[in-house]
Parts: C-alpha cells; sequence; structure tokens
C-alpha cells in the first residue's frame, strides 16, 4: 500500500509533518478539523510539500524523521533547496565540516 509523507503549514504559520496511506482524504480530515489536534486548533491549513512512498510504513519512517528537524531545515525541504540539507543539519552544526581537517588540539 502507498504511502505519502507531508508538511502542511497552518493558519499560524507553524508546521505539521505528517503521514497517511491517502493524501486527498488525510487533508479533508485536517480541513474538516478531524485531523490532529495541533491542526484542529490552528484551521484553515495548506499542503506546502509531499513526498510519495511505495509503502506507508516508508512514509510514516520519513515522517519521524522529518518531524525532528528545525524550521529551517523544513523550509529547505518545502523548497527544494536540498543542498542546504546537509549544512541544516544538527550533526553538522554542532561539528562542523566532516570534510575539513580540524588540527587536533
Amino acid at each position: 500500500m502507498k504511502g505519502w509523507m507531508y508538511i502542511l503549514e497552518c493558519s499560524d504559520e507553524s508546521y505539521y509533518v505528517g503521514s497517511t496511506n491517502n493524501l486527498d482524504s488525510r487533508i479533508i480530515q485536517h480541513q474538516n478539523g478531524e485531523g490532529a489536534n495541533h491542526t484542529t486548533k490552528r484551521l484553515p491549513v495548506k499542503l506546502l510539500y509531499y513526498e510519495e512512498y511505495n509503502r506507508v510504513d516508508y512514509a510514516f519512517y520519513r515522517e519521524k524523521q522529518v518531524q525532528g528537524w528545525s524550521r529551517k531545515k523544513k523550509e529547505a525541504l518545502i523548497k527544494g533547496q536540498f543542498q542546504d540539507l546537509i549544512c541544516l543539519a544538527k550533526n553538522y552544526t554542532e561539528n562542523g565540516d566532516p570534510e575539513i581537517n580540524y588540527p587536533i588540539p
């Protein structure tokens, strides 16, 4: 069964990341206030981004991954700025570029 990971923008400009096996139906549920608690309180919502997977469990895994991202990293994904995803990764921003040979103190 196919699955989708999606990102919605809520009326308060927050992002909601979810996954489903029927994207069209799920967006309608969100708009009708039948979706997640987060979106129910922040209607209307707007679909900004989605990815399609061959299996719904892959979409669920991707949802959990993207949920942990910073707002800036989610925005890079939404805008298709894939080259920025590495630079915005937490490990990269905390530890620097692994390709650079830093001097050992």
